[in-house]
């Protein structure tokens, strides 16, 4: 029973994050629902910045790869390899999602630094990288928790629980309570380090706004893209197990 309002307690926990806010923002009424539309907006530029991207690429194949071409048949390669190395030998059908998770939040990440955000004025808040607000990350996260359960229920079925009491029904409190860390460590790692990377460089840009800032910015795109592989990775790792049944 402890064990039990532990789970539900974590779990309510989980969900009150979407009412955390840091900083002002903008919101729109839609529906009976308020949401941050600093958050849609930046979202939708770089959806857009990938499906532009995608269909300028596609649209013209090459027998002789031009530059573009080469670059997104490396990304696919690498976003292959890692779901493969992570998932085994059924990594085919989640190579889609994986990669999808890893150019959403490295392209956000990247928009925080690269994107002039700043200068487009807002009633309330201001804009900036989609990853920079918790809800995206809670968001992402939840969904790839729905993810590797899906993937476990759709290879083992109701069998699939049976790994909770493995390799000892003594660990049963501690492999459910791993089952809720997972989101709330996925979410607060990308979230925290963004905000934090992108606060750090507006406190340089503020008192020494010449040269230090810039070094710091190119670590911070470094440093971006890194987030992005190990969500992926984590993601896919989590997948991998749920399907293999091993820790």
């Amino acid at each position: 029973m402890n064990v039990l309002l532990c789970s539900i307690n974590t779990l309510k926990r989980l969900y009150d994050i979407s009412a955390v806010e840091v900083g002002q923002h903008f919101y729109w009424q839609i529906g009976g629902f308020l949401v941050h539309a600093q958050v849609l907006i930046t979202s939708w530029v770089v959806i857009a910045i990938l499906l532009v991207s995608a269909i300028l690429v596609i649209r013209n194949l090459q027998t002789i790869p031009t530059f573009g071409q080469n670059l997104f048949e490396y990304v696919l390669e690498f976003i292959r390899d890692v779901s493969k190395t992570q998932i085994g030998e059924e990594y085919g059908p989640w190579v889609p999602f994986i990669g999808t998770l890893f150019l959403f939040i490295f392209v956000s990440n990247w928009s925080g630094a690269l994107l002039p955000w700043k200068i487009i004025q807002l009633p309330h808040g201001e804009l900036a990288a989609p990853t920079n607000d918790i809800n995206t990350t809670v968001a992402l996260a939840l969904l790839t928790s729905v993810a590797y359960f899906y993937a476990g229920l759709s290879k083992k079925g109701l069998a699939y629980f049976s790994k909770y009491i493995q390799p000892t029904p003594i660990l049963l409190p501690i492999n459910i309570l791993e089952d809720f860390t997972k989101p709330l460590s996925l979410s607060f790692r990308l979230f925290g380090n963004i905000l934090a990377d992108e606060l750090v460089v507006v406190v340089l840009v503020s008192l020494v706004p010449l040269v230090v800032p810039i070094p710091v910015m190119f670590l911070g795109l470094f440093t971006s893209g890194i987030q992005a592989l190990i969500f992926a990775t984590l993601a896919a790792a989590y997948i991998g197990e749920s399907i293999e049944g091993h820790h």
